[in-house]
């Protein structure tokens, strides 16, 4: 492994994306030694990128647009909560794939919460 532990988002565009910027932050002062990238993987390239992403080796990738659905079927498994979803948005490495997971439903839930202070239980979604 090398001196940094590498991470990256990837998605298509991604250039947009803050996540370099805020996991740099957060590794600063945390004091880890931490590389996050920024990777722009068009669709057609998604599975032969993630396999170059594992060789290099990355150990964990965020997923963006437009491939949280494409990115669960090139997973070696992925977890529950990425089943219910139906779609991936965070890679972890192991050591002959990767293994998805969604987080984005348990961050927004604990973002509601824990930083708002609101408890969704027993309320009613509409698409009004």
């Amino acid at each position: 492994m090398s001196e940094l532990d590498r991470y990256a988002v990837i998605g298509h565009p991604v250039a947009h994306s803050k996540s370099p910027f805020i996991h740099a932050a957060f590794a600063r002062q945390t004091g880890q030694k931490l590389g996050y990238d920024a990777v722009e993987v068009l669709p057609e390239l998604l599975a032969e990128v993630l396999a170059q992403l594992h060789a290099e080796p990355y150990l964990g990738l965020n997923v963006t647009l437009p491939h949280k659905l494409a990115v669960t079927a090139l997973c070696e498994s992925v977890s529950e909560r990425a089943q219910l979803a139906g779609a991936v948005n965070t890679l972890v490495r192991t050591a002959s794939g990767w293994t998805g997971d969604n987080t984005d439903g348990v961050g927004f839930i604990r973002d509601l919460t824990v930083n708002l202070g609101y408890n969704p239980a027993g309320q009613i979604v509409s698409r009004s």
